[in-house]
């Protein structure tokens, strides 16, 4: 993805993928059905799929010349690399018998409807920048690797500002060594007040700008996180409860249930990408937040994973993860793996979590059986039913119990308000108002106790 790309909804999109060695044909549809349902949330129409079997994916257009005709029939292109192009690429040279002639190449294309050409190839792999440009010249239609696609759906649907901050250094830390230089500045040079010296041409003038404009960036974001972190430590001392899973999980469903909030539930790959909290609802004393985190996915590109350092920290800072899995999808395994994964580079992988098996009101009969003897332990369930809602409220709210002390506190009549913060806080068994202060029996987590003796609360006992 470049700061060029014309994507539009409704584009008609092939996927190809590389099968790679010790890859079965289940991981390698897989895969690609995940593909596709990304290039279906970029709203593209996906009218064909290509496969080869490859030894790796360093060749200079990663397929095959056989293979490379066959997509530029169906996108319109040539089928060959065009002269002058860079076809080094580690580890992969062109083989002589790979050459085939223009009279077949002209036979390949002509098999298509001008009209049903596809304008967009998804690659299921991550593509150099001269891979890309070999690809574009050999078929015609704009290339996007899998990390170009997901960034253009976090771009698409990043609301908040710190979250749109996020995604544009991660867009722009992609595309800086992917930056082309155009024909009519090839040659420039420049010197000067901001200059290089003489030897500077358009392509490191531009690559320079975006390298400033990354630092700028960082600094405004690292503002705008100073705020979520202090957002985030006024809620160290309640009860957080996190949502996490893979993307379309059905986290957000979950939300809704949990909280009766109006949150945005989508059937798409990461509808979800700003962290939002709710309080759990019915209320409890003390309070219980949720907070709905963004959506994992397998190859999660590491730029997006440092950006959302902020957003992804609530899962860090919970007191208790619930960790989503949608037990219908056939790759729910892999998706399993794929979140532990990340919880453990988020250094989250030590927090309390709670696996929860859901949609499994999609299951056919005897498969719950099969899945439960996997993980005895998870929470079957359908976000769709009241009752497995409930159901959940009750395992959230149990798990905060068991926490929880007695305690006997004395607050100053002067300090009235902190008597206001322990009502919402804590569960208050008794409350008596005596000559010097106001005493009060409560239940509550023992490190929020501590903060209220910080306070300026006398522990009695």
């Amino acid at each position: 993805m470049d700061s060029k790309s014309k994507l539009r909804p409704g584009d008609r999109a092939i996927l190809v993928s590389a099968q790679l060695p010790g890859v079965s044909e289940a991981e390698l549809n897989s895969s690609l059905d995940e593909l596709q349902r990304l290039a279906k949330t970029l709203g593209l129409q996906v009218t064909n799929r290509l496969t080869q079997p490859r030894p790796n994916t360093n060749a200079p257009a990663v397929l095959g010349a056989g293979k490379l005709i066959e997509l530029a029939a169906l996108t319109g292109g040539p089928g060959v690399i065009p002269a002058g192009a860079s076809k080094r690429q580690t580890g992969s040279t062109p083989k002589k018998d790979e050459s085939v002639s223009a009279v077949e190449i002209a036979l390949n294309i002509d098999e298509v409807d001008p009209d049903k050409r596809t304008g967009v190839v998804l690659f299921d792999h991550d593509l150099t920048p001269a891979q890309i440009r070999n690809l574009e010249g050999a078929t015609s239609a704009e290339v996007l690797d899998r990390t170009s696609v997901i960034l253009s759906i976090f771009q698409r649907h990043a609301r908040t500002r710190e979250a749109r901050l996020q995604v544009e250094i991660a867009r722009l830390t992609y595309m800086a060594p992917r930056l082309r230089e155009s024909g009519a500045g090839q040659d420039r040079q420049r010197g000067g007040i901001g200059g290089k010296g003489a030897g500077e041409s358009a392509l490191e003038l531009d690559r320079r700008r975006v390298r400033d404009r990354i630092a700028e960036l960082r600094r405004d974001l690292v503002a705008a996180q100073k705020e979520s972190d202090l957002r985030r430590t006024r809620r160290t001392v309640r009860d957080t409860v996190a949502l996490v899973g893979y993307t379309n999980a059905g986290k957000s469903s979950l939300m809704r249930g949990l909280t009766d909030s109006q949150v945005l539930v989508k059937n798409q790959l990461f509808a979800t990408l700003d962290t939002t909290v709710r309080q759990l609802s019915p209320p409890t004393k003390p309070q219980v937040l949720v907070s709905d985190t963004v959506g994992f996915i397998k190859k999660l590109p590491h730029d997006l994973v440092a950006s959302f350092r902020s957003t992804l920290a609530e899962a860090r800072d919970a007191a208790l993860l619930l960790n989503v899995v949608d037990v219908s999808d056939p790759a729910w395994r892999n998706h399993l793996e794929v979140t532990e994964s990340v919880l453990g580079e988020l250094k989250a992988g030590d927090v309390p979590s709670l696996l929860l098996l859901n949609k499994i009101d999609r299951l056919e009969a005897g498969d719950l059986d099969a899945v439960m003897e996997e993980h005895p332990d998870a929470v079957p369930l359908s976000a769709h039913r009241p009752e497995d809602v409930a159901m959940l409220h009750e395992r959230i709210t149990s798990f905060f119990e068991r926490e929880m002390v007695e305690a006997e506190l004395q607050v100053a009549y002067s300090d009235g308000h902190l008597v206001n913060r322990i009502h919402e806080s804590c569960r208050v068994l008794v409350e008596e108002h005596e000559e010097f202060g106001t005493r009060l029996k409560i239940r509550a987590n023992p490190v929020l106790i501590e903060k209220l003796v910080s306070e300026g609360a006398k522990l009695l006992r």
